[in-house]
């Protein structure tokens, strides 16, 4: 099972075309890939810009890192483990200055959603890991057990704007009182009891309390804000910043920060979203957001 997830990937790239056409890529250019996921964008972008140019390709996930080491062989592109807010210390390891454009994918990747061991599926018998990075941080079954009820539920509250978090939290700790919770599985069975039509939600009852805890573990937010402030310093004059954002956290944080900062001018009033076609073909698609800057 592990080798299958390291050599080959199942992830479809999102908005592929979108997101390469609003880069304006020339021959030779250098890019930075902060989110290298299954490597569907990486290869589209070294692809444009040639054996002349450079692709960055970054990822918290050894496991993408190891997987698009071989898928991506023999490409103009450069892979490395790290967070897409610390590019600032790849590019001086590097030595490169500046580059041409950034691309980020800020939503899941399938591979990850269909390892069993990390727990990103409701359906996983595995652990409910939900870390990018297995060797760092806390993994999320330990964060529902040690955390008290009403730190608990602000949590999913916040970072899954869930509205029954305060009933989620209290019956997760109501049963981590008699037992541990450690399966995806268990903890996402807990969560759907807690909808009075569990079954006709148009999303699955736990999506929102997951999402708030992965956020949590991998400190994700606080990574894109980061990465906001720092990466416009990276970028030419003229170059592009792509953001594809998956939910309102992530994008009006996007949002606000190329509106208010004076080094970007925003290229898209409105995000640019998936066609209809995208969608029936990639459901993950559905809610992805695209929003551009150049540098000034």
């Amino acid at each position: 099972m592990t080798e299958k997830i390291v050599n080959q990937t199942i992830h479809t790239a999102v908005l592929p075309r979108e997101a390469i056409d609003s880069l304006c890529l020339e021959p030779s250019g250098i890019i930075i890939d902060g989110t290298l996921g299954g490597g569907g964008h990486t290869r589209m972008i070294a692809e444009a810009v040639g054996k002349e140019g450079l692709v960055i390709g970054l990822d918290r996930d050894p496991l993408a890192i190891a997987r698009c080491e071989r898928s991506l062989a023999g490409q103009p592109v450069v892979l490395c483990q790290s967070n897409f807010s610390e590019s600032t210390e790849v590019l001086e390891e590097l030595q490169i200055d500046k580059v041409d454009g950034i691309l980020l994918d800020l939503g899941l990747s399938s591979d990850q959603l269909e390892d069993d061991t990390r727990g990103f599926s409701f359906h996983s018998e595995g652990p409910l890991d939900l870390r990018f990075d297995p060797h760092v941080g806390e993994p999320a079954y330990r964060l529902i057990n040690r955390m008290r009820q009403e730190h608990l539920a602000n949590l999913i509250f916040e970072y899954g704007e869930e509205r029954l978090s305060r009933r989620i939290a209290r019956k997760l700790v109501e049963l981590r009182d008699r037992q541990e919770l450690r399966s995806a599985k268990q903890i996402a069975d807990v969560i759907y009891g807690c909808y009075p039509k569990a079954a006709q939600q148009r999303i699955h009852p736990a999506t929102r309390t997951f999402q708030a805890l992965r956020i949590a573990v991998n400190d994700e937010l606080r990574s894109l804000e980061i990465a906001l402030k720092r990466l416009p310093n990276l970028i030419k004059p003229g170059g592009r910043l792509a953001i594809i954002s998956f939910h309102s956290l992530e994008d009006r944080r996007v949002k606000r920060a190329f509106r208010e900062d004076e080094r970007l001018e925003v290229v898209t009033r409105k995000p640019i979203t998936a066609e209809d076609e995208e969608i029936h073909a990639n459901p993950r698609s559905r809610s992805a957001k695209l929003r551009v800057a150049q540098r000034r």
